[in-house]
């Protein structure tokens, strides 16, 4: 599969300086270099294919290839900070037949070295975790349900008024669900009873009439009625205890 080439940070003004030697290992220092008479000022890309990092210095005009430097790690030997700066860096650059030089490359402004920072530690945070996602590759997840498997979802639908109520189950009968059952249809209901203002008085039932309801009941007397209203004979007085 094709590389593609991306760019990641561009600074269009740069400066390169002329360094002196290394004479000890307490590092670089921009303060010994002449930085009121740059070597060159042009534009700096920095760029990256696949694994490979590379800083591209050009002139801002035209885009011809200055210098080139290859960064294999950060912070290394080939992209080293001075000491005494934030805005200075020493660049190995190299070239086609594996020539390389050191020179000190400086921004006018602290933002675009800080930039420069952050770009470089991204690519190669970015770079150590691909190389750790091949080292131990990921399981396929195996998201399938299993013969016999089943789901179960909570579903809650909102009525108009905006309450929330559970969806009814269908095929529910009696004992079912606990509901209540809807009344039968055309189902007769009983007349209320009569009010007051209605009902026959007694006095306006005649016995014995056709129109009346209450028949001959009127006519009915109790047994202790009868008893009392049954005048005392010399037949009956024998049923009369003397004290």
């Amino acid at each position: 599969m094709e590389t593609y080439e991306s760019v990641l940070l561009v600074k269009n003004e740069v400066f390169v300086f002329k360094i002196p030697p290394r004479t000890s290992n307490r590092g670089y220092r921009a303060a010994d270099w002449n930085l009121q008479e740059p070597q060159w000022t042009g534009r700096m890309r920095l760029v990256a294919k696949g694994e490979e990092l590379i800083m591209k210095l050009e002139d801002k005009t035209s885009g011809e290839l200055f210098a080139k430097c290859p960064i294999d790690k950060y912070p290394g030997v080939a992209l080293e900070a001075v000491t005494d700066s934030s805005r200075y860096f020493v660049v190995r650059i190299q070239d086609d037949n594996g020539r390389s030089a050191y020179i000190g490359l400086g921004f006018g402004d602290r933002s675009d070295s800080f930039d420069l920072n952050v770009a470089l530690q991204d690519h190669f945070k970015w770079l150590r975790k691909e190389q750790e996602g091949e080292q131990t590759p990921q399981q396929q997840l195996d998201l399938g349900f299993k013969e016999g498997e089943t789901i179960k979802i909570n579903m809650k639908i909102t009525k108009k008024d905006g309450s929330e109520g559970s969806k009814p189950r269908r095929g529910g009968g009696v004992g079912g669900g606990g509901g209540l059952l809807p009344p039968p249809p055309g189902g007769s209901r009983l007349p209320p009873p009569p009010s007051p203002q209605h009902a026959p008085s007694p006095s306006a039932i005649v016995p014995g009439s056709a129109n009346s309801d209450w028949g001959d009941f009127n006519s009915a007397s109790t047994p202790n009625q009868q008893q009392q209203q049954q005048p005392i004979t010399p037949a009956n007085q024998q049923n009369w205890v003397q004290f």
